[in-house]
């Protein structure tokens, strides 16, 4: 585990026992075995600390100057846990920021088995591990697959290199079609930054960008090569030009602002119905989508991540397509599956067009950047939702054998 600590108190990083004794005790406490401590105090200030370890190693470098830390926990064996040594490390020295990387050195080729469905699972062979951590919300790993650099939350592959950007314009491209203007736009989720830069290509003036996960949103500038570079997402999070990025809970923000927007994304990974209490459950529930739906300039279009259309797995898809009807009537309710496969989207028109696939068709000559994955067949064909979802039914086995 590599770790940068920021926001420590200079003095902290200045005493050498101190610093000793939080290493000490956060080693021991992640499983490790320390054999011995050496420290080196230098002039003006600062420090550097190496824990020898039964498992390897462990360092601390400090610059009180900059209240920074720079911290390395390297180990082997299954008992010590060098991600909790350093967080532990992190909370005894009081860090206000904690930023960190995995590197994999050895051992038989990896993998990662993402949950499908009940009974189903998807295994990836991982390349090189660029970033693997815990946040507070959720295990982000970052690392290369046969689909180029990859992005998983929780173990779900949530986009990579060579298909990311047909995923992030299925869920946005509609969206701008749908509306007669695109000024304003806020975006719930999506750490990758990918649909802030495409509402800034189609025109938007001020973009809203709400994560919970600040962790994720900034490993994903460090490692992934599409998004937020680190140097835009700086910018943004200073709300020095179109982009403004506010770390907290998506659904307080609705709530809270007086905010209009004319296109509001709501890109999360998929509702978890088996995890009654999963907190992005709350962010796809009808009396959410009814306030996003007031948050809307007259003529806006509200767009969410809806799950996958597949017979076998479309349970979720079933239910948010009941709950967009429901808050938007059956007419307001505009449907794209993405030619990813994996994923669908719905888009929530307050005031739909009589035609809104005509509409979609007419105005995508117009819109300010050329898509890669999107024309105006993609527009006719897409549109139309599984027969499962559209009579809301499952089928039968054979279709004389049914009781």
């Amino acid at each position: 585990m590599l770790a940068e600590l920021t926001g420590v108190d200079p003095a902290v990083l200045d005493d050498v026992e101190a610093l000793r004794t939080a290493l000490t005790d956060a080693l021991v406490a992640a499983g490790a075995q320390v054999r011995k401590v050496v420290a080196e105090v230098f002039a003006p200030q600062g420090a550097t600390l190496v824990a020898l370890l039964a498992e390897s190693h462990a360092s601390i470098h400090t610059w009180p100057e900059h209240g920074t830390a720079q911290v390395d926990v390297f180990t082997c064996g299954e008992h010590a846990d060098p991600e909790l040594a350093v967080r532990l490390l992190a909370g005894a020295l009081g860090a206000a920021d904690i930023r960190l990387d995995t590197v994999e050195r050895g051992g038989p080729p990896r993998t990662l088995t993402e949950p499908i469905s009940p009974g189903l699972v998807r295994r990836w062979e991982l390349g090189r591990v660029h970033h693997r951590a815990r946040t507070p919300y959720q295990q982000v790993l970052i690392a290369d697959t046969a689909h180029g650099v990859t992005l998983f939350c929780d173990d779900e592959r949530q986009s990579a290199a060579a298909t990311q950007l047909v995923y992030h314009e299925a869920l946005f491209v509609p969206a701008v079609l749908l509306v007669k203007r695109c000024e304003r736009v806020l975006v719930i989720g999506s750490s990758e930054g990918v649909v802030s830069e495409l509402a800034v290509a189609a025109g938007a003036r001020h973009v809203d960008h709400v994560d919970i996960d600040p962790d994720c949103v900034r490993a994903c500038a460090r490692h992934l090569p599409y998004g937020y570079t680190p140097d835009a997402l700086a910018a943004a999070e200073r709300h020095d030009g179109p982009v403004h990025v506010h770390y907290g809970d998506g659904r307080q923000w609705v709530e809270h602002t007086g905010e209009r927007y004319d296109v509001i994304v709501v890109d999360l990974p998929d509702e978890r119905p088996d995890e009654p209490d999963a907190q992005l459950n709350r962010l796809y529930a009808a009396d959410f989508l009814g306030r996003c739906r007031d948050r809307l300039v007259p003529g806006g279009v509200l767009v969410s991540q809806a799950g996958n259309p597949a017979l076998w797995r479309a349970d979720t898809l079933r239910a948010a397509w009941r709950r967009f009807r429901e808050v938007f009537g059956a007419d307001g309710v505009v449907y794209l599956g993405s030619d990813e496969h994996e994923w669908s989207f719905l888009f929530g028109c307050p005031a739909p067009p009589p035609d809104p696939v005509a509409v979609m068709r007419e105005r995508l000559a117009g819109l300010a950047f050329r898509p890669v994955s999107i024309d105006t067949m993609t527009l006719q064909s897409r549109t139309v939702p599984p027969i499962s979802i559209r009579e809301d039914r499952f089928f039968p086995i054979h279709p004389f054998r049914h009781p």
